[in-house]
């Protein structure tokens, strides 16, 4: 053989496997948003959801229609407003739905989360796909976060569009006794309901952790909307004062601030700190479960 002849070169065993780890670091990313979408087109498809959705927004029609027919307004905070200026429907309705509805269905959408699939015997299939077991909890907390979104949004424009109908709509009157247009006004729910929707994190944590602890979904789903209960009985007590800062339940009602002039931004800030807390500890707790975890079905 010439010397000038081509030596054929055996490829080397590594270059498969770096093309495989260098293939399997590119699908990663695109597979997690995948598994996301695929988890939010998963969750607003189903009728339970949109139930509890349809459910929200039927507080306040109920409390504009009860206004409307008796022509008084005694009871919660807002309520004696709807008359003179129909946002107060809104306002009134997430003050309403704040301790008890929302939590409710929130504990619904975080209890589900791993132990629906479980009970389902989907979560085997789950946790051997290319996302993995962490990024399928990251998935899972993310759809949460994205009901609590549509379920502030849902009791907020639901409440607005309800009040334009059935009473006058105009200049608001806030709670430091200013005067703010409409347009005003609306950005002040949307930050309302941005309020509300960190406030309602940290309760997703607690109830992604809990849905990791067993198969039955219901258990998950009941005991973190029992604990949203207890939370906020504790918050009442004066006897446990040096407690409640450290309750997520704590800051629930603060978004009063929103409606003084100038805004007030401390209980925002106060309560986004305490979320992240609770979805920090939660979240390390719900990750070493899952982790750790013997799936079976």
């Amino acid at each position: 053989m010439s010397s000038s002849e081509a030596v054929p070169i055996e490829a080397s065993p590594a270059a498969p496997a770096a093309h495989s780890s260098l293939a399997a670091r590119r699908e990663r990313p695109s597979a997690g948003w995948a598994l996301l979408g695929s988890e939010l087109s998963v969750l607003f498809r189903r009728w339970r959801t949109w139930a509890m959705l349809a459910a929200l927004a039927a507080v306040p029609i109920l409390i504009a229609v009860a206004v409307r027919l008796t022509g008084r307004g005694r009871g919660p905070a807002f309520l004696d407003q709807i008359t003179s200026n129909g946002l107060f429907v809104a306002f009134t309705a997430l003050v309403v739905c704040v301790p008890l509805f929302l939590p409710l269905t929130i504990g619904v959408v975080a209890g589900d989360t791993i132990a629906g699939e479980a009970s389902h015997g989907t979560l085997r299939y789950l946790v051997i796909a290319p996302a993995g077991r962490l990024r399928l909890l990251a998935v899972k907390y993310a759809g949460c976060a994205a009901f609590c979104v549509a379920a502030a949004l849902t009791v907020a424009i639901a409440g607005a569009v309800i009040g334009a109908i059935l009473f006058p709509i105009g200049p608001v009157t806030l709670l430091s006794g200013a005067v703010v247009s409409v347009g005003d006004a609306m950005v002040r729910l949307l930050l309302i309901a941005l309020y509300i929707v960190v406030s309602l994190l940290g309760m997703c944590a607690i109830g992604l952790f809990l849905s990791t602890l067993t198969d039955v979904p219901v258990g998950a789903m009941a005991a973190t909307a029992v604990l949203a209960v207890v939370s906020q009985v504790l918050d009442q007590l004066p006897q446990l004062d040096a407690l409640h800062p450290w309750l997520f339940s704590h800051y629930w009602l603060g978004f009063a601030d929103f409606l003084r002039a100038p805004l007030v931004w401390d209980s925002l800030v106060s309560n986004a700190w305490l979320q992240l807390g609770y979805i920090a500890v939660f979240g390390a707790l719900a990750v070493g479960r899952f982790l750790s975890k013997d799936i079976l079905s």
